[in-house]
């Protein structure tokens, strides 16, 4: 081995193993030339599992997957140039979807840099203030002390990448020719014994910031608890003794965890996304103190009703430091570990009003079971109840942005059976959906994902990786021919260029692309068909599309038609005129 292949060897072995070492075990790696030393490393380490996924975006977006699945870091390994470029769009969703992501992108050497050397561009900082921290490395060398700062960059990347808010990590390797290591010499610890080790707390409030808040939250009489995405699974049974402590109403979105499993959902409100779209009954639901978990909520009935209240305090409590505020109705910002905060808070007889509740739980349940049981034609809302209502005990459900996560708020009802969903809600983006439902398919648990055929038709090379890899995956293609929630805003009143700039009908036939991928394919024309189709699926493994015809507009008549109707039903009980 000469000396170059030495240093090469040693020096990312040791960043490597540290990785390891702090629980970065699994890789998605693109192949490429500059990142050659790096990916045959990572493919020798024991420790390590490996996928290759040739697409770096779908390759970023399968990682980020795996880590929202399995809750820890995971690393993408691709070369330099564009291929970093690709994985820009995960690295914004990472971001603001706080996945901890360990980027690992190869660069020229700083004598090929910025003078016209192939495959060479402007890598320092490439994804700016979307990553937590961004580093560009040494060149290889093998001085103990070099060792040690590869060992000490990684724990300290992991570690970065988990704190509050968790998030992307970014190394850049510049590295020399010749590009292969000497794997016999490359030097693993067996295990996970790692050099460094970074050892955080929970943050609780402190005895003067309790007693600031205990007077306020003692002499409120109407308080509303919102959680949000994002939320920690170890709070929520923390949450709902909380409020049923004090009285207060949860409204939960879906993505919170809080709808379904075993905890109490005493006071969990599920089916505000349909009642508050009615001004008379909005109106008799104002609280005077909000305490928010999570991010903000997928519905915009909810946000257009907190940004018309009139002012009250709005507590944000976050474990991490973040500004989430976006209606700028904040007025306390509580960074405290969420269970803490409750736990903290729950003190003596609580404060609660039987009316305020029961008015909360009354709505909801008038409009839940309307929902549940109004006939209404076959369309994309039904088909989404229908799909949860059939959904194994322990599944997780991946939605898509813009039609299928709302109407997974509006069908998704209160359960004990445990069923989680997921979405990208970070930056809302309907890039790389495919790939990571996929990622999060690593997991255990029976992955289904929802989604349009506009997104579906976006990340359609992401099914790559479930066929090399034998991934076990249910797809619902709910097939509009276009972009359906356009139909639902403004623009789609004014005809003159709605079709060619919003609607955007692709006119595509799915069951080729299954064919394509070796999936297997069902086309469900009817409302009968569907649930067939989902029966069906759970006799196969690996990829298992199914394709809903539906029309757009009868789509958005549909909707408005219920939503309209749950108003007059609602309205009528509360003027004393139900029946």
């Amino acid at each position: 081995m000469d000396e170059h292949q030495q240093r090469l060897t040693s020096y990312l072995a040791a960043f490597i193993d540290e990785l390891v070492g702090n629980g970065v075990d699994e890789v998605v790696i693109s192949p490429g030339s500059r990142s050659t030393p790096l990916a045959l490393l990572f493919a020798h380490h024991p420790g390590v599992k490996t996928y290759i996924n040739v697409d770096e975006r779908s390759a970023a977006f399968f990682g980020l997957g795996i880590a929202k699945a399995k809750k820890k870091p995971v690393a993408i390994l691709c070369t330099s140039g564009t291929a970093a470029a690709n994985y820009y769009p995960a690295v914004i969703e990472a971001r603001y979807a706080k996945v901890p992501l360990i980027v690992l992108t190869a660069d020229r050497p700083h004598e090929l840099r910025e003078v016209g050397a192939p495959q060479a561009i402007n890598q320092l900082d490439l994804y700016g203030k979307h990553v937590k921290w961004s580093v560009d490395m040494a060149l290889p060398e093998s001085s103990p002390g070099i060792l040690k700062y590869a060992k000490s960059s990684a724990a300290r990347g992991v570690s970065l990448s988990l704190s509050a808010p968790s998030g992307p990590i970014h190394f850049n390797f510049p590295i020399r020719e010749p590009l292969i290591p000497d794997l016999d010499e490359a030097e693993f610890t067996k295990g996970s014994r790692r050099e460094k080790r970074v050892i955080g707390g929970v943050r609780g409030l402190s005895p003067e910031t309790r007693n600031d808040l205990l007077p306020l939250l003692k002499e409120k009489q109407k308080g509303l608890i919102i959680c949000g995405p994002g939320l920690p699974a170890s709070a929520i049974e923390s949450i709902m003794e909380f409020a049923e402590h004090y009285g207060f109403p949860v409204v939960a979105d879906p993505l919170s965890g809080v709808r379904s499993g075993v905890h109490s959902k005493e006071n969990v409100i599920e089916t505000y996304d349909a009642f508050l779209k009615t001004k008379e009954v909005s109106d008799d639901l104002l609280p005077d103190l909000i305490i928010r978990f999570g991010a903000m909520p997928v519905s915009k009935p909810l946000t257009l009703f907190l940004k018309g209240l009139p002012d009250v305090p709005y507590w944000v409590v976050s474990s991490g430091e973040e500004w989430q505020d976006p209606i700028a109705k904040a007025t306390e910002f509580i960074y405290c570990d969420e269970r803490l905060f409750c736990m903290d808070l729950k003190t003596g007889a609580g404060t609660k009003d039987a009316g305020w509740l029961h008015e909360w739980k009354s709505v909801n349940d008038l409009s839940r079971h309307i929902l549940q049981t109004g006939r209404q034609p076959w369309n994309e809302g039904k088909a989404v109840k229908q799909l949860i209502e059939q959904l194994p005990d322990g599944a997780a459900v991946f939605a898509s942005n813009s039609m299928p996560i709302r109407d997974i708020d509006t069908f998704f009802f209160n359960s004990d059976r445990e069923i989680s969903v997921h979405a990208n809600r970070g930056a809302n983006g309907i890039d790389g959906v495919v790939s990571t439902a996929l990622g999060m398919s690593t997991g255990n648990t029976p992955l289904y994902l929802l989604i349009g055929d506009l997104a579906f038709f976006h990340d359609l090379n992401g099914l790559l990786v479930a066929k090399k890899y034998g991934l076990d995956i249910t797809i619902v293609v709910m097939n509009n021919n276009g972009g359906g929630i356009f139909s639902f805003l403004p623009q789609a009143s004014d005809g003159t260029y709605f079709e060619e700039l919003f609607g955007t009908p692709m006119d595509l036939d799915f069951s080729s692309a299954a064919a394509f991928y070796g999936a297997h394919f069902s086309l469900v024309k009817e409302e009968g068909e569907f649930g067939e189709a989902l029966k069906n699926a759970e006799q196969h493994k690996g990829i298992k599309i199914i394709e809903v015809l539906t029309n757009r507009e009868e789509n958005v008549a549909i909707h408005r038609k219920l939503w309209n109707f749950v108003s007059q039903e609602i309205v009528a009980k509360l003027k004393g005129n139900a029946p």
